[in-house]
């Protein structure tokens, strides 16, 4: 709450200190901002529904919420930060004068508020995407703010009204290249693509390097939310004792976790003497 209260006093005074100064690059910061407290909003419901109990409706429970979260956060910024270039091109071609001391000191209110709301995300941002979707708003903001203070200095000593949408270009394609690097990881475990520097050919010779494994195959290797990694998998092994089988799969479970991370292996195991319908499926 804290950093959703700093974000709305940070995007009410580079708004109205952008339309007093007369900088676009100010208003965008602003307009970033606003953004930032949607994005801090649907990361903090998106974290009520993860921890929501599983139902037989919802057996995995709700926790992929948070990709749905990453998504909408990033598809506003890239938003904004087409909106942005458009702005700036107008600029670019039709100056407007530009009071600089205005922008220094709203940017500067910015800068501070925006770097102490990127500490207290920081932590949590590490091992989930929705909550690094909020932070890195934060961080790009506190970035473009002090962007803004640099120009207006330029602006302030040598009349140079040119750096305000050259800065608002820049600020435009940070926050869109950010942007996409979020969505994009965000669209890869909606698909349920494997996590990204895991090699499904590295586990399946993990599993094939096993003592009683004669053969591993309809494999699959996904992340059903941060930390979490699901693996199925059809394993030949020979006939055996049930009670056996039991201690070998333990066996591989272990392996998985330790070497891959893999927190819900799922394996089948078949008779080396039997024929699977599925066997021709790596």
């Amino acid at each position: 709450m804290l950093v959703l209260a700093l974000n709305l006093a940070i995007t009410l005074a580079e708004i109205v200190g952008g339309l007093i100064s007369g900088s676009l690059a100010l208003i965008s910061d602003g307009l970033h901002n606003a953004s930032d407290g949607v994005a801090i909003v649907i990361a903090w419901i998106a974290m009520k529904l993860q921890a929501a109990p599983r139902t037989d409706r919802h057996t995995f429970g709700l926790g992929r919420a948070q990709l749905i979260a990453a998504v909408i956060n990033a598809g506003t910024l890239v938003a904004v930060s087409i909106w942005l270039f458009f702005e700036a091109g107008q600029r670019l071609l039709s100056p407007e004068p530009v009071s600089g001391g205005v922008m220094i000191a709203v940017a500067a209110i910015g800068l501070v508020a925006n770097t102490l709301g990127t500490f207290l995300l920081r932590e949590g941002s590490e091992n989930n995407l929705n909550l690094r979707a909020a932070y890195l708003h934060l961080l790009s903001d506190a970035v473009s703010s002090l962007a803004v203070i640099v120009g207006a200095v330029a602006i302030v000593l040598w009349n140079v009204t040119w750096v305000d949408p050259v800065l608002t270009f820049a600020i435009g394609a940070w926050v869109l290249w950010e942007s996409l690097r979020i969505l994009w990881r965000a669209v890869d475990q909606i698909l349920l693509a494997a996590p990204e520097g895991l090699a499904l050919a590295d586990v399946r010779a993990a599993i094939l390097g096993t003592e009683g494994v004669v053969a591993v195959h309809h494999t699959h290797l996904w992340q059903a939310t941060e930390g979490d990694i699901h693996f199925e998998a059809h394993i030949v092994v020979p006939d055996q004792m049930l009670t056996d089988i039991d201690v070998l799969r333990a066996r591989i479970a272990e392996a998985l976790h330790e070497k891959f991370e893999i927190t819900h292996p799922t394996l089948q195991f078949e008779a080396e003497s039997t024929d699977c319908t599925t066997a021709n499926l790596t």
